[in-house]
């Protein structure tokens, strides 16, 4: 008759228990210190749990003939069940591609092997040698005929039925979580699936990768607070860059026609399920290109990177099917028009009817103009609405400091968002090459600035200089790879796909 391992798991214990447990284990410990134990480092496994499990020769086999094949095999992992059974034992070790089955028997082991193992406690790390067999259920197994201890466990795992449960535990200590919640490390393998997705699509189209300054003499790039540090060897003030953009559009003039950099960026705003200070992004730059061109690209971008994942293109998140097949096209104003009841293509565009509707919804449009009012009522009324993968173009100029202005209307520019499930996945335009022209944006910026405007960019003069040796025509796209992995892995929290998102510090981690 068999029996789970009796200890009880870190989700099921008083704070009393767990030191108590925890007290236990480091006796263990002292003791085999004691004995010669001093962390071994050279165990060499030669499969992997999945190899094994998911090997069709051997679930083709019968019980019999792998028992007489003895097909050698060394593991290691973490042991994550145990039932033990008298003078045999049945127990789980867990590596990087998943869980096998051991079975250890005290008579096909070296003498005091098996004395050793039970002394042993879910968590440690342990090497098994021995050969593939098949129980009488049919699941691929290892019998054992060597197990060593690795690396001691000196707590208790959480509940393996539960896992670990507790949210902020989650982010606060990741290792465990993606020790026991198998949910969340596959979250974290799929993200790695789309950043390598993404990377492999722009290289086959023929985007050089690059890497920018994280560390900027200006605030530049975007509209964001930033964080600032200081550079003691140089005695300046520096900020975190809140955009590579500038540096990217940089190597435009230089000659590079086709940059792209996976890059961290740093805005000190607030915290969400939607924000997080710490954010990837994918930013790609294509000479001779216009937005309309990278409206394309990222449209068969994401659908390559949505199919490497989920090869349908339809996405299950938060209970509503997101169809990556299609992409909807419409103008800002145009989506105004459309999902909020009150405003036609007539009010959308009169600054006085617009703000009038905008005060009456609750919003404080006061010294705003026509185009901050639209981008207000389009943030604070439409964008939630927008669920299926839908590209919004033509931003006003007057809140795209970056972009270049329409030919057919110089208050809007030729700009794009993306927006899926209610969130800006990505953001992008033909770049603003005229040098003049981005100098007196540069100026509006640097004139917020200096009435309070925290997120207000610096006049960037080594910009607008690179800009006079005359950069090409440019379309450029900035994509959030957070958000992306969020929608595509049916993540409700930014910090559910960071693998160590900023968190307040508790007493605990002072």
């Amino acid at each position: 008759m068999s029996k789970q391992d009796h200890e009880a798991t870190s989700d099921q214990i008083s704070d009393g228990q767990k030191r108590d447990q925890v007290k236990q284990r480091r006796e263990k410990l002292d003791k085999l210190r004691e004995n010669g134990f001093n962390y071994p480092n050279d165990a060499k496994p030669t499969h992997l749990a999945a190899t094994m499990t998911n090997e069709p020769a051997y679930a083709d086999a019968t019980q019999e003939d792998l028992l007489a094949q003895k097909i050698a095999v060394t593991v290691a992992g973490r042991m994550m069940t145990r039932r033990l059974m008298g003078k045999a034992s049945f127990f789980n070790i867990q590596d990087r591609s998943g869980q096998i089955q051991i079975y250890a028997r005290s008579n096909d082991l070296p003498e005091g092997v098996y004395a050793n193992f039970l002394d042993c406690d879910l968590g440690d790390v342990l090497f098994i040698s021995g050969h593939v067999f098949k129980t009488k259920m049919g699941e691929i197994s290892i019998y054992a005929t060597e197990i060593r201890l690795l690396s001691k466990s000196l707590h208790p795992l959480p509940d393996k039925f539960h896992g670990l449960t507790d949210v902020e535990a989650c982010y606060r200590k990741r290792y465990i979580d993606i020790m026991v919640n198998e949910k969340s490390r596959n979250r974290f393998q799929t993200r790695s699936r789309i950043i390598q997705s993404l990377r492999g699509y722009l290289q086959d189209q023929d985007f050089l990768e690059v890497e920018t300054p994280m560390m900027h003499a200006l605030t530049s790039g975007a509209n964001a607070r930033p964080f600032q540090t200081h550079h003691n060897t140089l005695g300046c003030d520096l900020f975190l860059r809140v955009a590579p953009e500038l540096h990217l559009k940089r190597l435009v003039v230089g000659g590079f026609d086709r940059v792209f950099e996976i890059n961290r960026n740093f805005r000190n705003e607030g915290m969400s399920t939607r924000h997080n200070p710490e954010f990837t992004m994918v930013e790609f730059y294509q000479a001779y290109a216009d937005y309309q061109d990278m409206m394309d690209l990222t449209e068969e971008l994401l659908k390559h990177v949505v199919k490497s994942v989920h090869p349908s293109g339809v996405v299950e998140n938060q209970g509503v099917q997101l169809d990556f097949n299609h992409f909807a096209r419409m103008t800002m104003t145009d989506a105004i028009c459309h999902h909020v009841e009150g405003i036609d293509s007539d009010i959308v565009r009169d600054h006085t009817a617009l703000s009038n509707f905008a005060k009456k919804a609750g919003h404080d449009v006061s010294d705003r103009c026509l185009g901050e009012v639209q981008l207000i009522i389009f943030e604070e009324m439409v964008e939630h609405l927008i669920i299926q993968p839908s590209f919004i173009t033509h931003y006003p100029t007057v809140v795209s400091p970056l972009a270049r202005r329409s030919d057919d209307d110089p208050e809007v520019t030729d700009r794009f968002e993306l927006f899926i499930a209610g969130k800006e996945i990505a953001n992008a335009f033909s770049e603003l090459n005229d040098p003049d022209d981005q100098a007196s944006r540069f100026q509006a910026q640097a004139e917020a600035k200096q009435t309070g405007d925290d997120e207000a960019m610096d006049y960037d003069h080594d910009y607008i200089n690179a800009l006079e040796y005359g950069m090409p025509p440019t379309g450029g796209v900035g994509i959030g790879i957070d958000r992306l992995v969020m929608l595509l892995t049916d993540a409700a929290s930014i910090r559910d796909v960071i693998l160590f998102p900023l968190m307040r510090q508790t007493q605990e981690h002072e």
